[in-house]
């Protein structure tokens, strides 16, 4: 069953293309606090397009034709993460990266997403490895491997980026814990 939902959300050539964009658990926080900077974001290969990715098999993926991210997906990730950073944190003072001056940024947060896509057992899975460096300095504060699944509620599009934006929360209070020395 599953295995056809995968092949059932990749849709038919030529259809109008629908756009998705990862959310945050609310809007970006307000007020000062300790600046976190998030970025450079890299991805696999595999991900980094604009397609959705689907996993629809064991060592198989589906690119999603006619499912789009509606820009680049490093930037919404560092985006949709930020924020999420600001909300564990208490602070509003989040930027991407590039920023002006390290000297304006206590912590840089980087991320590599060596997995992101919706998988074939009703779940999305990510993992990304991320470290977090005091500035200015560069001084290497945390480094940890974060892997984690999250259900997919429905079989369509707008749930697997639900479950994706979801897994960036998660991913982002792995990344404040650290920060926080945890």
């Amino acid at each position: 069953m599953i295995m056809g939902t995968a092949l059932l959300l990749l849709g038919c050539g030529g259809t109008v293309p629908s756009y998705y964009v990862l959310t945050a658990e609310g809007p970006v926080p307000s007020g000062g606090g300790r600046s976190i900077g998030v970025g450079p974001v890299t991805l696999a290969e595999y991900v980094d397009r604009e397609n959705l990715v689907i996993q629809s098999g064991p060592n198989q993926l589906q690119i999603a034709e006619s499912h789009l991210w509606a820009g680049d997906l490093d930037n919404a990730v560092a985006r949709v993460t930020s924020i999420n950073l600001g909300h564990q944190l208490r602070t509003g003072n989040v930027q991407i990266y590039p920023w002006q001056r390290d000297s304006e940024i206590d912590y840089q947060v980087t991320m590599d997403i060596r997995e992101f896509h919706a998988g074939n057992d009703g779940f999305a899975h990510i993992e990304a490895g991320w470290r977090v460096y005091a500035l200015p300095g560069r001084q290497l504060r945390a480094s940890r491997t974060f892997v984690g699944s999250e259900p997919i509620t429905a079989e369509d599009y707008p749930s697997v980026v639900a479950a994706q934006s979801r897994l960036l929360a998660k991913l982002a209070a792995d990344i404040a814990a650290g920060i926080k020395g945890r």
